[in-house]
């Protein structure tokens, strides 16, 4: 009782008059002005500061922008304050975060207790944290409350106590050590990996000593801090070199371990390996395999966060490649229904809206996308100065294919041009093959003036040199949301379509 007496008074005596958190209660006879604002901010409109401040004053004069301006810092302190309060209990989220966020808490509530001179529930809670960080594998956490359990021995005179602190912190420093330069080694690989398509092939030539140097620190300290990173890296090789069959069986593999009590259930999160292993089946061609384990995988991510959108890509692209456009437009409903898809940066955007022109291409009542949206997206130049590669071949295929649809024999060969330069500045890897047969197909179409049996007879060394060629690794990739072979398909298809229009 004592400890909560002690407790009692700290809170009585040092409490707050007015709590500093916004008032979520209902039942309010009238609102805040802190609370009208929020209600702005959380309804999903885009409004300027004059916008709030007309719908908050019914003025836009500088004492009105003055009060916002002042309204706005108030909550959002208020707000920040909150952030201690949040729900980490999602089974959704990260499983890591929950349990760190227990530590992260107890140490808070533990420094309080430190700074109020309360010396009996203080070790109670540092001890508490000891468990809890060292179950979770949590070093940073669990070496500072050693270190303020120390502290607390050496100013009570308690020897023993004080060396056996000294001693667990001794070996946690050398955890931590080892755990921070398998850390450092995985984020410098990342960034290396993000800069250019040249420093990533010089990457895949480091990543071997990389993976050894990680191998011989996980020996040396087998925890999950240095795990991940070491998992991180074989896929990251992999997927470089394009050896997807043996990403799918990396993933198994971890989730084997964990499946065997292996690996820390506090930290692995199996959709981490899900969204890889998914990823792998797509570009291994594992098209049916991948679509069978795609919706249950999904129902793992939270559809607020940017990783349901990113796994929902991945099994749009499956569909895709399935040739089950009724799935995909399903698919693409689903992305735009969810009420957080204006939170996904600036580049998904990008890749969707192309994902959709596609779609509309092949099957228009599945996109619902309007023609003149279509329209502006075929027409957009691809930027070809930058040193990368993605969807500018994806695009550049989607513009010949409209004006071949449309007969439009002047767009073409000015679209033929483009592809030949193209080719000629981006496309001379051997890790590109696969997009220059293809741009050579279309560039058959031209060359044989549109005539659909010509152009299948002549293509069909290029197409069965296409359908031998695997996809490359990530690194070099240009992405194909539909298959090669089937977007030939397509446009020997047009041909004919164009050929009997022509003959009528």
């Amino acid at each position: 009782m004592h400890e909560l007496i002690n407790l009692a008074k700290i809170v009585t005596n040092r409490r707050l008059s007015t709590l500093p958190l916004v008032d979520f209660a209902e039942g309010h006879a009238s609102k805040s002005r802190e609370e009208e604002l929020l209600e702005l901010l959380v309804s999903g409109e885009s409004l300027t500061n004059l916008q709030v401040a007309k719908r908050l004053y019914q003025s836009t004069s500088a004492n009105s922008m003055a009060a916002l301006r002042k309204l706005k810092q108030r909550l959002q302190e208020k707000l920040l304050n909150h952030l201690f309060f949040l729900d980490h209990t999602d089974l959704r989220h990260p499983a890591f975060r929950r349990y760190e966020q227990q530590c992260l808490d107890l140490l808070y509530q533990a420094t309080m207790l430190w700074r109020e001179s309360e010396r009996v529930l203080l070790p109670q809670l540092l001890r508490k944290v000891v468990r809890l960080a060292a179950s979770g594998e949590f070093t940073q956490q669990e070496i500072s409350a050693w270190e303020m359990l120390r502290t607390l021995y050496a100013e009570s005179n308690d020897y023993t106590q004080y060396q056996h602190c000294v001693k667990q912190l001794a070996k946690l420093y050398e955890t931590l050590a080892v755990e921070r330069e398998a850390q450092r080694i995985n984020w410098d690989a990342k960034m290396k990996l993000v800069r250019s398509v040249v420093a990533r092939r010089r990457l895949l030539q480091e990543l071997p000593g990389i993976i050894s140097k990680l191998e011989s620190l996980y020996k040396q300290v087998p925890t999950y801090n240095v795990y991940d990173p070491l998992l991180k890296m074989r896929l990251m090789q992999q997927e470089l070199s394009g050896n997807f069959e043996e990403i799918i069986r990396i993933t198994t593999a971890a989730e084997n371990l964990f499946a065997a009590g292996k690996l820390n259930p506090k930290r692995f999160d199996s959709r981490f390996t899900k969204f890889y292993s998914m990823y792998a089946h797509l570009r291994a061609r594992r098209i049916t395999e991948g679509l069978a384990l795609a919706e249950g995988y999904l129902e793992a991510f939270h559809r607020s966060n940017n990783n349901w959108f990113a796994f929902l890509e991945l099994y749009y692209l499956l569909a895709m490649h399935d040739g089950d456009y009724a799935q995909a437009g399903i698919l693409l409903r689903r992305m735009q229904q969810n009420p957080f898809v204006t939170k996904i940066p600036l580049p998904a955007q990008q890749r969707w809206e192309l994902m959709q022109a596609y779609l509309f291409f092949v099957r228009p009542a599945e996109a619902r996308l309007r023609p003149l949206q279509f329209a502006q997206l075929v027409q957009r130049i691809p930027d070809h100065s930058r040193d990368k590669q993605g969807y500018n071949v994806a695009i550049l295929i989607l513009q010949f294919l409209h004006y071949l649809r449309e007969g439009n024999k002047e767009a073409l060969l000015a679209r033929l041009e483009g592809l030949r330069k193209y080719e000629k500045a981006h496309l001379r890897e051997a890790s590109t093959l696969r997009s220059r047969l293809m741009f050579r197909l279309l560039q058959l179409t031209v060359k044989e003036n549109f005539e659909p049996e010509a152009s299948e007879k002549k293509g069909q060394a290029l197409l069965a040199r296409l359908r031998d060629t695997p996809p490359p690794g990530e690194a070099f990739a240009e992405i194909e949301i539909i298959p090669y072979e089937n977007l030939w398909a397509q446009a020997l298809g047009l041909l004919r379509e164009l050929h009997a229009q022509q003959s009528n």
